[in-house]
């Protein structure tokens, strides 16, 4: 897993607008794929994964146990139990399987999220993703996030994220501690904080937008 400092390192390739390519995929770390496995195992946990998804999104990850998540996909609860161990190892599964769709979106999908736009752009677009993305896994990211508080930062996931995020910062301030900014920025979407602004204070998706560009105010 790369560990690159986002303001070292050969950048020239790197497409921000000004018409230069980037080797992105070679300088952010990715979240960890399962391990190659037989066509019958992989439908296996496909059908394992769907239904533990229709669970979190018909009664919230707290209904999910591994005997219904046996039942609802139709596969005998002992391999359910050898795949994933229990249900907390079978929810950062889950989470794990979206976060690789929304890393590949902003590491390799049309601009502005993905490559090809200038830095501004990429920055709010992937703000308002992340926005996004928050709500849409609220529940699902609040039950990972109170079970085990600072796995957060030690996620794959998060290190991919603030990755992206310093190299962004980089660019649109040459000199300054990206590295940190990219910590700080991204802490307003702790899943405990998003879930106090989007449930308990009913903030709309379009205001968390507005603020967090607000708050920020990377824009060189």
């Amino acid at each position: 897993m790369s560990t690159e400092n986002p303001q070292s390192g050969d950048r020239s390739r790197d497409r921000s607008g000004d018409g230069a390519a980037v080797p992105v995929l070679s300088l952010l770390p990715t979240v960890d794929a399962p391990a190659p496995e037989r066509a019958d195992a992989a439908r296996n946990r496909r059908r394992i994964l769907d239904a533990a998804a229709r669970i979190v999104a018909e009664e919230g990850p707290d209904a999910v146990t591994m005997n219904q998540v046996a039942h609802a996909s139709g596969i005998g609860v002992g391999t359910v139990y050898r795949r994933f161990g229990d249900v907390s190892q079978l929810l950062w599964a889950l989470l794990d399987e979206r976060e690789r769709l929304f890393q590949e979106a902003y590491m390799s999908g049309p601009p502005p999220l993905g490559p090809g736009a200038p830095a501004a752009e990429r920055l709010d677009a992937f703000l308002d993703a992340l926005v996004d993305r928050v709500a849409s896994q609220r529940a699902l990211l609040l039950a990972a996030h109170s079970a085990a508080p600072r796995a957060r930062y030690h996620s794959g996931a998060y290190r991919v994220m603030h990755t992206h995020m310093a190299l962004l910062i980089g660019r649109l301030r040459p000199g300054s501690d990206s590295t940190l900014l990219a910590h700080l920025a991204l802490a307003p979407f702790s899943p405990d904080v998003m879930h106090h602004l989007t449930v308990e204070q009913e903030l709309p998706a379009d205001r968390l937008k507005a603020g967090v560009r607000e708050l920020l105010t990377l824009r060189s």
